[in-house]
């Protein structure tokens, strides 16, 4: 009797058949975006509420009360300062977060093709929240911008996206995180390309926009209370006042520059070996105590504090002090190992640095030469993108809080200057600058994961004819007659290499039959190791001036080699798989 055998495919399942829907169709990727930036923005609103929660109760906040805006703290509210370092160290040491450095969304989207660590990620929020609610002057941006890139993350992998499309899914939830607390779509948009993605794709365009939005809305629906700034505003803008806030957009590029080194400064002197981890943010927290005894408004992200109409009838003395105050509560907390980020500490630093531009001109000239309620809202946008980048995310920010468009443009060209200055100066934002610190050459979120991860080892041929260093050109001629391979690597009596003999050489005329080999070897000391990436191939390659190169171990033993013709070529390819992404592709 015969058995019928029913040799059909299996039906795919229900998440097979989503999977390849997002895989090849943009319709669904986008609505997958927009599921992203829902959740993205659900999460946004949690976050900032439980830190409010925090800092209310440990700090007995009235009802709707910022900390940042309170005119003076009792010794019991101080105290919770140094409580908070020390709470945060103990957290650290719970979850281990110390034990390898933590991948936020932009470091995920620059060199690990978006993945990103849930784990990692709500340690990151969790830091993030205990700083800040325990007053430390750092923002929960980086909570947000994390939290929406991981939950992108956790849809990526579920349906296997594309890199590409991982990226920009990436790059769509931490923009909608930003979106949600900012209550501003455009500006959640601009931020996932200029600060998460590291540049304006086509592809990218529909599902960033349905992210922002849909964070957005949900955070508007959750009741969330947006961060936006109400300023009066002033006259029409001239030319001359144009190249007066270039002249802001200059000092604003310095100030932040100033700002991230002395955090760098501040961490790296704060390191040294008698003193332990832990210890860091609970002395961080108790130099907090004096400079919050000066201004509480130095205190938090300055949410509070950026609402006061600081600038009305306050004096240049008051306002440099506040700034001053802000600019060290910063660094100290930053630099002494508590969480967060200098978005919105850098808008507050901004405000009070545009005030002080138009009062100190107005003081020097006699008379008003801009506006202030002007000058800070340009200032706040030019010492963010001093310090976070984007400068058409701070242009929207102030579009969408202000509804001028002529103070946008103003906002616009001060950005610019301050954006090329600390490029040319610096090169990098603060994000950045923090993984440059840890040995990264990144310098934004721009994929170069592919270059990192297309090594020496990977691309290296394996079947390299060798021959002891000490062979004659007459055995050598024996052994690899003209025509049968086109190189041989050399070896010693170890099989420690010893360099590369282009076979033609050894059947010149002017050859003497007795000598060695070994007097006809090339790029003897130029070697490659299997980790190096394709960008350091290529640079040794160019240095050596050699057709091939020759991979070994750490022990010199010959691994592989490499040609440069190939090495070219695989660059070409990865090249135009990236340009092919750019566009969308598939």
């Amino acid at each position: 009797m015969s058995i019928a055998i029913d040799e059909s495919p299996a039906l795919p399942g229900p998440k097979e058949t989503l999977r390849r829907f997002f895989r090849r169709s943009e319709t669904w990727f986008v609505l997958l975006a927009s599921v992203v930036g829902a959740a993205a923005g659900a999460l946004t609103v949690a976050i900032g509420t439980l830190a409010h929660l925090f800092q209310a109760v440990l700090f007995s906040l009235p009802a709707d009360a910022r900390l940042s805006a309170m005119p003076s703290l009792t010794p019991l509210q101080l105290a919770v300062l140094p409580l908070g370092g020390a709470i945060l160290a103990a957290f650290g040491l719970i979850v281990r977060a110390r034990r390898r450095a933590l991948v936020d969304a932009v470091e995920a989207n620059a060199l690990h093709g978006g993945r990103m660590s849930v784990r990692d990620s709500l340690v990151i929020s969790g830091q993030t929240v205990l700083s800040n609610g325990f007053g430390a002057s750092v923002g929960l941006e980086a909570a947000y911008a994390q939290m929406g890139g991981a939950a992108a993350s956790i849809g990526g992998r579920a349906f296997a996206l594309r890199r590409a499309d991982f990226r920009t899914l990436v790059g769509a939830g931490a923009g909608a995180g930003i979106a949600a607390a900012f209550g501003a779509p455009l500006v959640g948009a601009f931020y996932a390309f200029e600060i998460v993605i590291g540049a304006y794709t086509p592809a990218a365009i529909a599902p960033v926009a349905a992210a922002a939005l849909s964070g957005s809305l949900v955070a508007k629906a959750l009741g969330a209370e947006p961060y936006v700034l109400a300023v009066h505003m002033g006259s029409a803008l001239g030319t001359a006042d144009y190249l007066v806030y270039a002249l802001l957009g200059a000092l604003a590029a310095l100030v932040g520059i100033a700002l991230m080194r002395a955090v760098a400064l501040v961490e790296a002197k704060t390191r040294p070996a008698w003193l332990p981890r832990w210890m860091r943010p609970a002395i961080g927290g108790a130099l907090l105590i004096p400079i919050a005894i000066v201004s509480p408004q130095a205190l938090s992200a300055g949410h509070g504090a950026l609402h006061l109409d600081i600038g009305a009838g306050a004096g240049l003395s008051l306002l440099a002090t506040v700034f001053l105050a802000k600019c060290l509560a910063s660094i100290v907390s930053l630099g002494f190992g508590f969480r967060g980020g200098l978005f919105f500490a850098s808008l507050f630093l901004g405000t009070l640095l545009g005030h002080l531009f138009a009062g100190i001109l107005a003081l020097v000239a006699g008379t008003p030469i801009v506006d202030g309620g002007d000058a800070a809202v340009v200032g706040m946008a030019a010492l963010a993108v001093a310090v976070i980048g984007g400068p058409m995310t701070m242009a929207m920010l102030v579009l969408e809080t202000t509804q001028d468009f002529t103070l946008t443009g103003a906002v616009l060209a001060a950005s610019l200057v301050a954006s090329t200055i600390v490029r040319e100066s610096f090169g990098y934002s603060f994000s950045t600058w923090r993984l440059h610190l840890r040995g990264e050459t990144i310098k934004s979120a721009r994929d170069v994961g592919w270059v990192k991860t297309l090594t020496a080892g990977r691309m290296m041929r394996r079947d390299a004819r060798s021959a002891p260093a000490g062979t004659t050109i007459a055995e050598f001629r024996r052994r690899f007659p003209l025509g049968s391979t086109s190189r041989v690597v050399l070896t010693g009596e170890d099989g420690r290499y010893l360099g590369i003999v282009v076979t033609a050489a050894a059947y010149a005329e002017n050859v003497e039959l007795d000598t060695s080999v070994e007097a006809l070897a090339g790029t003897k000391t130029r070697v490659l190791a299997p980790e190096n990436d394709i960008g350091v191939v290529m640079a040794t390659f160019d240095d050596a001036g050699t057709d091939e190169l020759a991979i070994v171990d750490r022990d010199g033993q010959v691994l592989g080699f490499l040609s440069e013709t190939y090495v070219r070529k695989r660059y070409a390819e990865e090249l135009e798989k990236a340009q092919r992404d750019f566009y969308g592709e598939r």
